[in-house]
């Protein structure tokens, strides 16, 4: 499968798992045969509460922000990108469709479990830094 299969697969599932608001064992199962231990790590991403959505005011600005091992990294969804080295270095280089923080960001948005955070304008530049 190419990225753009495994990618369209996983906003199927995403949409069936934000119709029930939960996410069941055999969408487990085929996303974790799909993504392998990406899947897993984004599971416990959003299992722990490390997806971020900020609404900046008064522009309504929006920026998805996955808390990492290593520094939080911005993701913009509709693009599938992700600032990560894993989608430089792999995603980038066809050896991975997604990387695990850009699988997070949807899981958690079909949840409806991320934390959201409202912000000023003024603290745009710094929160996506």
């Amino acid at each position: 499968m190419g990225g753009r299969a495994e990618s369209r697969l996983l906003t199927e599932i995403c949409r069936e798992i934000k119709e029930s608001r939960k996410i069941t064992s055999e969408q487990e199962s085929r996303l974790s045969d799909l993504f392998g231990s990406r899947f897993n790590n984004a599971l416990k991403i959003v299992e722990q509460n490390k997806v971020r959505l900020y609404i900046f005011d008064p522009s309504g600005r929006r920026a998805w922000i996955v808390v990492g091992k290593k520094q939080d990294y911005q993701i913009l969804p509709n693009a599938e990108f992700c600032v990560c080295d894993d989608y430089y270095f792999r995603v980038i280089g066809g050896k991975a469709p997604l990387c695990y923080h850009l699988i997070a960001q949807k899981l958690a948005a079909a949840l409806d479990k991320f934390e959201l955070i409202r912000e000023s304008d003024e603290k745009y530049e710094t929160i996506v830094k």
